[in-house]
């Protein structure tokens, strides 16, 4: 997991190819000003969710994991907290290879992070994530969805 500025995810793109064009889609848009939806980017491989969600409590956020993507998500309106657990550290669940996604309720993360307007996190194929943890009753998010 990563968390950082906004203005130093440039800093990252040794990590993986695509991170490159994740830096330019934000010098050319305005993310809070996107439609809610799905924003295709480079076909499957990046992609970007603009959604707005109910803020959730600790005890109602789900930690969930991705195999084949990861996860850059930005707070837009308000912030944000995200638990954090290493998915080494949870127990075996069901995980639904299509939809790239396995969730696991009821464990309390191991962590909390707050992110805030202007951050972002970045969650691997390792890290599991509970994400829409805020006091807001509604909040508008970036998700970009990465390919491995």
């Amino acid at each position: 997991m990563i968390v950082d500025r906004i203005e130093n995810l440039g800093k990252y793109v040794a990590l993986h190819p695509l991170f490159a064009d994740v830096v330019t889609f934000m010098q050319t848009h305005q993310l809070v000003q996107l439609e809610e939806g799905k924003h295709v980017i480079k076909g499957k491989e990046l992609f970007v969710n603009i959604e707005t969600c109910k803020g959730k409590t600790q005890e109602e956020a789900v930690l969930e994991y991705h195999r084949r993507m990861i996860d850059i998500q930005m707070p837009l309106t308000t912030n944000e907290v995200f638990g954090y657990s290493s998915v080494e550290d949870l127990p075996e669940v069901t995980f639904d290879e299509e939809k790239d996604i396995a969730k696991i309720s009821g464990i309390s993360a191991q962590t909390y992070v707050k992110v805030k307007p202007g951050q972002f996190a970045v969650f691997f194929p390792q890290d599991a994530h509970a994400p829409c943890i805020a006091d807001a009753e509604c909040m508008k998010k970036a998700i970009f969805k990465v390919k491995k």
